[in-house]
């Protein structure tokens, strides 16, 4: 029985008892054989509502039981989250701090009830902000998590190293409603936990994702953080003062990049292929020998390649520089074919031109000879495919 039935049959009996009520005391010539009747009907009304008070009782005894049921798995949870080992944290979409736990508390060196309230950018270097900021706008349009490596300040000043892993929950609609942080301090990170990089592996270890680029996205880089390649090629490159892009490099799989690798101010690295990205802490190879002499080779293979760059711009002819350029692609990105060696990627005669140190036009005039002189060929995927090039 739900309660709209219990009103319902207790407004009946009201009327009845009314209407009893008012017979009894205008009529009283009433035949003496109706009393009777009348108590019994009020009997068995009261019956019902006897009954009917019983269930809801039974009921309320249920309700109670599953609240208490509810709050004791509220409270298990909510001590999961205060006692967890990492920092966690609760913001809205403009990262205002709504929940924090013990661990978060402590890293930032503050009470809980003081970051409740307060912008998680305050905790972050103001030269490091605008990553951040840049980050956050990107993770709120595209699907999923996101591990950014960057320093924290906590409220005395001092900074650490800390990842953060950032998770968008959303509603029905897809719209943003608020965001997960887990938070971990990194910088006294034992030399255990940076396992080696195996060499079939596109794990550096299990405690990092793997972050994916599209083709033609551009990376973007921290100067605290040293990319390594899983899959994929990225293009590396900066600016000349008159704004043309010159070539430094490719990365390519096995292969690390990143702007604390070299002094330029401009540097840039883009997505020639989707890639997988593992983000190495620069702090952590330096807490790790093992890591550190892992990362050593991949390192050395970035500096060979940039020297051999760098013999080509120094060459004369513009033929040369093409084809000294052509014999470093093919071993760096070259697959057998059966017409020859075909380039992994495709690269633009712009992309060329600029490790050439020469115009996009030359380049096409050049290219264009050694196609008609059955040195190179292309696919159907405009892929250069080189066949009898010495």
């Amino acid at each position: 029985m739900n309660i709209e039935k219990f009103i319902q049959r207790a407004e009946v009996l009201h009327k009845r008892l009314a209407d009893l009520y008012q017979t009894a005391s205008v009529l009283p010539w009433i035949p003496p054989d109706l009393l009777p009747q009348a108590f019994k009907e009020l009997y068995n009304t009261s019956k019902i509502v006897q009954l009917a008070a019983e269930e809801l009782y039974q009921q309320n005894e249920e309700l109670i039981q599953t609240r208490n049921w509810l709050e004791a798995e509220r409270q298990h949870y909510q001590d999961l989250f205060e006692l967890a080992p990492d920092g966690y944290l609760v913001t809205n979409t403009e990262g205002i701090i709504q929940e924090a736990n013990y661990t978060a508390a402590r890293l930032f060196n503050v009470s809980k009830h003081f970051l409740v309230g307060k912008p998680m950018i305050n905790f972050v270097p103001l030269e490091e902000r605008q990553q951040v900021r840049h980050e956050l706008i990107q993770l709120s349009q595209s699907v999923g998590g996101k591990e950014l490596l960057i320093r924290l300040q906590q409220s005395h000043g001092e900074l650490f190293d800390a990842a953060l892993t950032v998770l968008v929950v959303r509603n029905s609609q897809g719209k943003p409603t608020y965001l997960r942080w887990m938070v971990r301090n990194i910088s006294q990170r034992q030399p255990l936990e940076s396992a080696v990089v195996k060499n079939n592996s596109s794990d550096l270890f299990p405690s990092h994702p793997v972050h994916k680029y599209s083709k033609g996205e551009t990376i973007l880089l921290n100067p605290l953080v040293i990319w390594y390649v899983c899959q994929g090629l990225v293009k590396l490159s900066t600016y000349c003062e008159t704004g043309e892009e010159v070539l430094l490099g490719l990365a390519t799989a096995e292969m690390v990049f990143g702007s604390s690798l070299t002094s330029l101010n401009v540097y840039q690295a883009v997505a020639l292929s989707d890639v997988e990205l593992v983000s190495i802490y620069a702090a952590e190879v330096a807490a790790s020998p093992t890591l550190s002499h892992t990362l050593l080779p991949k390192i050395n293979q970035r500096l060979q390649q940039t020297e051999s760059f760098l013999v080509i711009s120094g060459r004369r002819r513009v033929q040369e520089r093409l084809h000294y350029l052509l014999q470093l692609l093919k071993r760096e990105i070259g697959e057998t074919v059966p017409q020859g060696t075909r380039l992994s990627v495709r690269l633009t005669h712009e992309d060329i031109a600029s490790a050439c140190c020469t115009t996009r036009v030359t380049i096409t005039r050049l290219i264009g000879k050694l196609q008609e002189q059955g040195v190179i060929d292309f696919d159907l995927k405009k892929h250069i495919i080189l066949k009898n090039l010495d």
